[in-house]
C-alpha cells in the first residue's frame, strides 16, 4: 500500500467515524474546537501540497479528464450546499456572510471549517447566560 492509498483510507475512516458521530450525537449545536482543529489540519496538508506540487496543480487535476471535472464540480456542489445551510445561522449572529462566502469559495474546505468554528463559537456564546455586571 502507498502512502497515499493509505492516507485515502485514513480519509475514509475518519469520514465514516465523524458521520457515525454526527448521526448519534444529535448536537444542538457544533463544536467550536473541532472545527477550528480540522481547518488547522486541513490547511497545514494543503500547504504542504501546494509547497511540494504548486497551486496548478489544483486546476490540473480538476481539468484533464472527466473524473476531475466530476470531482471539481462535486466540490463545488458541496461549497454551495454548506453555504445555503451555514448562511442563514452565520447573519442570525452578525457574521459577515459574503467576506465569509469569498474565503470558502477561493479555499473550499478550510474556509467553511474556519466559518464554522467561528459560527458555533458565536452560538455557544450566545447561549451562555450573561453574568450580571
Amino acid at each position: 500500500m502507498t502512502a497515499f492509498q493509505f492516507i485515502w483510507l485514513a480519509a475514509l475512516i475518519g469520514g465514516l467515524i465523524a458521520l457515525l458521530t454526527i448521526l448519534i450525537a444529535k448536537r444542538e449545536t457544533g463544536n467550536a474546537a473541532v472545527a477550528a482543529m480540522l481547518c488547522a489540519g486541513f490547511a497545514a496538508f494543503t500547504a504542504v501540497q501546494i509547497g511540494q506540487e504548486g497551486v496548478i496543480g489544483f486546476f490540473t487535476n480538476h481539468s484533464q479528464d472527466l473524473t476531475g471535472l466530476q470531482v471539481w464540480w462535486d466540490l463545488i456542489m458541496c461549497a454551495l450546499i454548506a453555504l445555503f445551510f451555514i448562511a442563514p445561522r452565520a447573519r442570525q449572529q452578525g457574521m459577515n456572510v459574503p467576506l465569509w462566502a469569498l474565503f470558502a469559495g477561493t479555499t473550499a474546505s478550510i474556509g467553511l471549517l474556519a466559518m464554522c468554528a467561528r459560527l458555533f463559537w458565536l452560538e455557544r456564546n450566545a447561549a451562555q447566560p450573561k453574568a450580571a455586571p
